[in-house]
């Protein structure tokens, strides 16, 4: 799944702002259910990991010039929640940029 957030705060701001809040994805978990890692991949690129319900979903932040784009790779057993998981995304991910 890849959902992208456009910007026009350019790719340096971004990248600050990101790298200060990263932490705060654990936040897009209802109920505390799910252990949540990030972390950093090079300059531009943030990895997450969640594990709920033993189930994990991994996946990429790309921070480009224009947008950020979460990358989310579902396992077949929650494909059903994908809806769920974009549109987390796309509002709370917007929350990061601020």
């Amino acid at each position: 799944m890849r959902v992208a957030l456009p910007h026009k705060l350019g790719k340096d701001e971004v990248r600050r702002r990101m790298k200060s809040r990263l932490h705060e994805i654990a936040d897009f978990v209802p109920g505390g259910i799910a252990q949540v890692t990030t972390g950093w991949d090079g300059e531009d690129r943030a990895t997450l990991a969640v594990r709920a319900m033993m189930q994990e979903i991994t996946g990429t932040i790309d921070i480009a010039e224009a947008e950020v784009v979460f990358t989310i790779n579902l396992p077949p057993a929650l494909s059903f929640v994908e809806p769920m998981i974009q549109g987390a995304i796309e509002s709370k991910g917007r929350k990061l940029l601020e």
